[in-house]
């Protein structure tokens, strides 16, 4: 059974560094200007230099992301922003555009190039043709079944597959959607999606004109045609776009996020090179929880063991939008959309603190990020290390009882019954009590 590689998303250099302290093998990051994360991409030239050089150190790899689809003012630029990331010595180009590919393998033939998911490639032909044009990996279009995935590895032996196993999924075939820049201009192949998908939207009862549009009934009117509506906005009031719904569809175009942890076996089986996750906009808490749950997931399964309710359930600590295994397996309409709401929430845990130090009295200093208080059951999170306390104990930045740490912001100190290292890089998750539960977006 193949171990494939762990690659994790990596927005900001802290995401990175959890990621990879978490257990992700590899990381992906945005290369500014080519990135479809161009709005949301800590990174500059001198972060990504130490980045890289960093990993390597650390026998780790980096992926620069450069997978939009640029119009011509990008592409005559682009050769010479190449030249300052191949000086940078990424371990790949993860890129999507034929033209841009074109480019570097004529420029720079030793540098390693992997198709972007964005190029929607789900044949074992798409796979061979891009083999021909001397690339080394393929990014799997999310819309695969895990038998076509395994049809794909006999086909095509030699070529390196990865596959997505977590994180959110488009409405569109895997990010190819017009709808932002339809609606704001902001076009999401250039990398400046704003999420339209996620938006409230109203209905509004409609009724043909004698063209055959949907318009609004006149004030009164009873000549409703069924099941068709007007979609409206919050933000563009007035502005009414016909669709066909029912009483659901408030948030029509909303995919469940996707969780493909139990199908992680599988995948090792049929000999993915490397499971990707999804996420270069979330926190760091994301980035380290993903990475240690998949990490676990691979580990457990080419052991031949079985742990896959167990970190099913730890992933429900995370804010998602509902989950889905997506397109791996089949299933109805429901189980891939999300009708109720577009934002991300947790009913099981939330995350509450950084832990940010130790003092010379041996107490955890903590950064809150939600609040908690005395009693809480709180889980504690490291690199490597996973266990739960009771708080029983939690002071102010004067080192004064309080019981309750009030929210981002604050700063607080208790004493954990854990070795002094475990506080590196330490995470704080709170669990709700019986009958508690939260239906507010949280830190994701």
């Amino acid at each position: 059974m193949k171990k494939p590689e762990l690659l994790s998303p990596a927005g900001t250099l802290k995401n990175l560094r959890y990621a990879t302290a978490f257990g992700a093998d590899a990381v992906y990051a945005g290369q500014p200007r080519y990135s479809l994360r161009i709005r949301n991409n800590e990174f500059d030239y001198q972060t990504l230099d130490s980045a890289i050089k960093e990993l390597h150190e650390a026998g780790k790899k980096l992926y620069m992301v450069v997978n939009i689809q640029p119009h011509n003012i990008k592409v005559k630029k682009f050769a010479k922003d190449l030249a300052d990331i191949v000086a940078l010595n990424p371990d790949a180009l993860i890129m999507s555009d034929p033209g841009m590919i074109m480019m570097v393998r004529e420029a720079y033939p030793d540098m390693p190039v992997h198709l972007s998911v964005q190029a929607n490639t789900i044949n074992f032909a798409s796979v061979r043709f891009w083999e021909k044009m001397g690339l080394s990996r393929i990014i799997l279009s999310r819309e695969l079944h895990l038998d076509e995935i395994e049809e794909i590895r006999n086909e095509c032996p030699q070529m390196e597959l990865e596959v997505f196993v977590h994180g959110a999924l488009c409405m569109a075939y895997s990010g190819r959607c017009l709808l932002s820049g339809y609606l704001t201009h902001r076009d999401s192949n250039q990398g400046a999606c704003t999420n339209s998908c996620r938006w409230a939207y109203r209905l509004h009862r409609a009724v043909e004109d004698d063209t055959g549009e949907l318009v609004e009934p006149d004030l009164g009117s009873d000549l409703i045609t069924p099941h068709s509506y007007l979609l409206e906005e919050p933000k563009r009031p007035g502005e009414l776009m016909a669709c066909d719904e029912d009483e659901h569809g408030t948030y029509i175009m909303n995919s469940r996020d996707l969780r493909a942890v139990e199908h992680v076996k599988r995948l090792c089986e049929i000999g993915v090179d490397s499971l990707k996750i999804e996420g270069r906009t979330k926190s760091f808490y994301y980035c380290a929880r993903t990475a240690s749950v998949y990490r676990r997931a691979i580990d457990a399964a080419v052991r031949g063991e079985d742990i896959v309710e167990e970190l099913k359930s730890e992933l429900e600590s995370l804010a998602h939008r509902g989950y889905t295994d997506g397109f791996l397996t089949r299933h109805g309409i429901s189980e891939y959309q999300n009708y109720d709401y577009g934002y991300s929430i947790s009913d099981k845990s939330q995350f509450v603190g950084e832990v940010t130090g130790v003092d010379g009295d041996g107490l955890w200093q903590v950064s809150v990020r939600n609040r908690f208080e005395l009693g809480d059951t709180l889980e504690i999170l490291a690199p490597g290390f996973r266990d739960f306390i009771t708080l029983d104990n939690l002071m102010d930045r004067k080192k004064q009882p309080i019981t309750v740490a009030p929210g981002d912001g604050h700063v607080v100190y208790f004493r954990c019954p854990f070795p002094a290292d475990r506080a590196h890089m330490g995470i704080i998750v709170r669990h709700f009590r019986n009958g508690e539960n939260t239906r507010n977006p949280v830190i994701r």
